[in-house]
């Protein structure tokens, strides 16, 4: 996996002042992190948002002196590059990061197909990795347990939004699911449909589409001749943003529209306007939540401030995990007392925490304990949380 290209688009982050005002170089960081990033084609969008953040957490950590290990402070170094979203070229990175430029810990990519890729990199190492955005089981299914997750497994997606709607729609009935055929969105796609049919529902159209796929047209206007009470398309931000205007285009209505994940990204709801308006999705995190605990920000309010003072907008769930895990890296270190990769690996998978992204208890295959997720639904183009009660800030809009 070893290659001989030079590769453009190092970047190496060391935040904080040293004494006399001076930027901290890299060179005096003790502690470095590595991290493949789309910065460039079409995951680009949300791997800015692992970037913004662990920026965010890099300045506190290091202005506050850094990581203590063993009692002594260390300044933290974060060493990225850009991958160009693309899957190989990712793992060539990952493979460089460690090997040349000697990171101890690895951050992994935006989603679960790339993350599973640099994930058996790092495992090959033996170099502990934390994953943000990767929520599919399958990509959890090594042994070693150097690969670690904060989103929650996706089972969390499913049983919860039936049940939920079944309530709210008594009649409901007819449900047509279209889902990308890539790792993430196939295995949500594959999950509602069979959730959905064990609660009885007709799951009468279920397809996936190509990746790279511009005109939904055939599978819109096959579901439109079913007449469907539930409609639920899953991909990443751009295929949805395309599959609801041309569901406009064609006339294909429901009284519930669910993408998966595009409502939980402003990017969906800038793309769309009023189309965006009651669409349904699900979610890991949401601002309404009220956790305190570990880490730079003690509760949800002050992560949430601090990124709204900074950005302008709100955060969602890919800001907050991503976030989440800089935070329990920090916290293991901390508790290992020690660089060493294997103890710090043993102190993450000990990890039982709460923090402002919520509680943090790593199963045995390395993810995030299973839990109901958020349900959520654009209204007047904002974000609104249908359930669990704890956090609900709204009902729900059926689609006319």
């Amino acid at each position: 996996m070893r290659s001989n290209v030079k590769f453009p688009g190092l970047f190496i982050l060391a935040a904080g002042l040293a004494a006399g005002g001076l930027p901290v170089s890299a060179a005096k960081a003790d502690i470095k992190i590595g991290a493949p990033l789309a910065l460039t084609g079409p995951l680009a969008d949300e791997a800015k948002k692992q970037e913004l953040v662990w920026k965010m957490w890099l300045e506190k950590v290091n202005a506050a002196g850094g990581i203590s290990v063993g009692g002594t402070k260390h300044k933290v170094q974060l060493v990225q590059y850009d991958y160009q979203s693309d899957g190989q070229r990712a793992a060539q990175l990952a493979e460089k990061l460690i090997t040349d430029d000697k990171v101890d810990f690895l951050l992994a990519p935006f989603g679960s197909g790339h993350t599973k890729i640099v994930g058996t990199i790092a495992t090959r190492y033996e170099t502990p990795i934390i994953a943000c955005a990767a929520s599919s089981e399958s990509v959890f299914d090594q042994t070693s347990g150097y690969l670690f997750g904060t989103l929650s497994p996706n089972i969390g997606l499913f049983g919860p939004m039936v049940k939920y709607f079944r309530e709210k729609m008594p009649q409901l009935k007819k449900v047509a699911v279209l889902g990308r055929d890539d790792v993430f969105p196939k295995s949500t796609a594959q999950g509602i449909s069979a959730a959905a049919k064990a609660a009885g529902l007709d799951v009468y159209y279920d397809q996936l589409y190509a990746v790279g796929t511009m005109d939904h047209s055939a599978s819109l206007s096959a579901i439109k001749a079913g007449n469907p009470d539930w409609v639920y398309i899953t991909g990443y931000t751009q295929d949805l943003i395309l599959a609801r205007k041309q569901m406009n285009d064609l006339g294909v209505k429901a009284p519930i529209i669910t993408m998966l994940a595009g409502p939980a990204y402003k990017e969906y709801i800038e793309g769309l306007g009023n189309l965006a308006n009651g669409v349904t999705s699900s979610t890991w995190w949401h601002q309404a939540t009220s956790y305190s605990g570990v880490g730079v920000w003690p509760t949800t309010e002050a992560f949430y401030k601090e990124f709204v003072a900074k950005e302008k907008s709100d955060p969602d769930y890919i800001h907050a995990s991503c976030a989440a895990t800089v935070v329990v890296l920090q916290d293991a270190i901390e508790r290992a007392g020690s660089l060493d990769k294997k103890k710090v690996r043993d102190a993450i998978a000990k990890t039982d925490i709460t923090t402002f992204y919520g509680p943090i208890k790593f199963s045995a295959n390395g993810m995030n304990a299973p839990r109901d997720l958020p349900i959520i639904q654009v209204q007047d183009k904002g974000i609104k949380v249908l359930a669990p009660a704890d956090v609900k800030n709204s009902d729900m809009n059926m689609i006319k």
